[in-house]
C-alpha cells in the first residue's frame, strides 16, 4: 500500500484546501441574474464602465443585446476594455465617451455629445467611484469623494432627465453601499476642509448617494422613471487601491482573509443588472437593494428633510441650472 510521504501530502491537503476555499467563495457570491432577460433596443450608460464591476456590467448588457455607452475618464483603457467587449459580444454597439465626473465641464460635454447622437435613454447607471484616497478636490473645488460620487452623478443625472422621461419607461441605478449607514451629511464642512478623515467622506458620499436616489425617486413617481439604490456587496474590485492597509504590508494579512467572502467583480455587477432589467421592479421610487433583495436603508437615509437640503445644496453647487441652459443653447445654435 503506497503512503505518500509529508511534502505531498501537504501539497495535497492545501490544494484541497484552495478548492474548497474557491467553492465556498463562489457559492457565497451569489447567482447571476436571469441570463434568459435580454436588453435588445435599450441604451444605455454606465460610468467607470472601463474596470471592476462597471466593466463587468457594461460586457453583460453588451451581450444582452443592449447599446453601450461607456462614459469613462481614461479614453485608452476604456478603448482596450471595449475592444474585448465587442469581440466577445459580438455586439459592435459599444462606445467608448469621455466623461471625467470630477468635472462639470467634461459632465456637461458628455452629455452635450450624447443627446446629439441618441434621442433614447432606457438605462442610465451611475457606477463610478473613489473610495478613500489623500486628501484632494474635484477640478471644480469639492472634495474628491463627495465630487465624484456624488456631485458628479447628481449633474450627469440631472442633465439627462429629460431624455429619460422622454424614453420612459427607463431606469435610473444608483450604486450606493453599506458604508452609508456609518456615513452622516457634515452640513457645516461638506468638503471636510477642517479635518479630513478619508473613510468618513467616503461614508458621506455613499450616505448622499442614497438620499440622492429617495429624492429623485419622489420627484419622478408620476414619470414611470425607476429610480433604484444598490448596493452590490463586499466585491473585490480596484476601489480599495487607495486604502492605507493596501499599501502597507498589512495587505497580505487581511486581504486573504477577506478573499473568499469576496464577490468576483462580475457577481457583484449581476446586482446592478437586475435593478436594470427586472420587471419587478418598473415602480421603484429610491428603493434600496442588496444581493437582488430589497433592505431598509439606514435611518438617515430616510430623512426626507436632509434629502431635500442636499439637493438644493447639490444643486447649487454643480450650477445644474446654468448647464440645462448652456445645453439648450448648443442644441439651438
Amino acid at each position: 500500500m503506497w503512503v505518500p510521504n509529508a511534502p505531498t501530502a501537504i501539497i495535497s491537503a492545501l490544494a484541497a484546501s484552495a478548492g474548497a476555499v474557491c467553492i465556498f467563495k463562489d457559492f457565497y457570491g451569489g447567482s447571476p441574474y436571469d441570463r434568459g432577460v435580454k436588453a435588445e433596443g435599450k441604451t444605455v450608460i454606465v460610468t467607470g464602465a472601463n474596470s471592476g464591476i462597471g466593466k463587468e456590467v457594461a460586457w453583460d448588457f453588451a451581450v444582452r443585446g443592449a447599446k453601450v455607452f461607456m462614459a469613462c475618464r481614461n479614453m485608452e483603457k476604456c478603448e482596450a476594455v471595449r475592444k474585448d467587449i465587442v469581440l466577445e459580444s459580438r455586439n459592435k454597439f459599444v462606445y467608448c465617451r469621455p466623461c471625467d465626473l470630477s468635472s462639470l465641464e467634461s459632465i456637461r460635454k458628455f452629455v452635450e455629445r450624447f443627446k446629439s447622437e441618441e434621442p433614447h435613454l432606457d438605462v442610465l447607471v451611475n457606477n463610478a467611484g473613489v473610495m478613500e484616497p489623500p486628501a484632494s478636490v474635484t477640478k471644480d473645488g469639492f472634495e474628491t469623494q463627495f465630487g465624484v460620487n456624488h456631485l458628479g452623478h447628481f449633474l450627469l443625472t440631472g442633465l439627462l432627465l429629460d431624455t429619460l422621461k422622454e424614453s420612459a419607461p427607463s431606469r435610473i441605478i444608483i450604486v450606493t453601499g453599506s458604508a452609508h449607514h456609518r456615513g452622516c451629511i457634515h452640513k457645516e464642512d461638506l468638503n471636510m476642509t477642517k479635518k479630513y478623515d478619508a473613510s468618513a467622506a467616503y461614508a458621506q458620499s455613499k450616505l448622499a448617494n442614497m438620499l440622492f436616489a429617495r429624492e429623485l425617486g419622489k420627484r419622478l413617481l408620476e414619470t414611470n422613471v425607476s429610480v433604484i439604490a444598490v448596493d452590490p456587496g463586499l466585491t473585490d474590485t480596484d476601489l480599495t487601491r487607495h486604502m492605507s492597509m493596501m499599501k502597507s504590508i498589512t495587505r497580505f494579512i487581511v486581504y486573504p482573509i477577506f478573499w473568499p467572502f469576496m464577490k468576483s467583480a462580475k457577481i457583484g455587477g449581476q446586482a446592478i443588472l437586475h435593478a436594470a432589467l427586472d420587471p419587478a421592479l418598473d415602480k421603484s421610487s429610491g428603493d434600496y437593494y442588496v444581493d437582488m433583495k430589497k433592505k431598509e436603508p439606514s435611518k438617515l437615509a430616510q430623512d426626507y428633510e436632509l434629502a431635500l437640503w442636499l439637493w438644493k445644496v447639490s444643486e447649487k453647487w454643480t450650477k445644474l441650472d446654468e448647464h440645462k441652459a448652456a445645453l439648450a443653447k448648443a442644441r439651438t445654435a
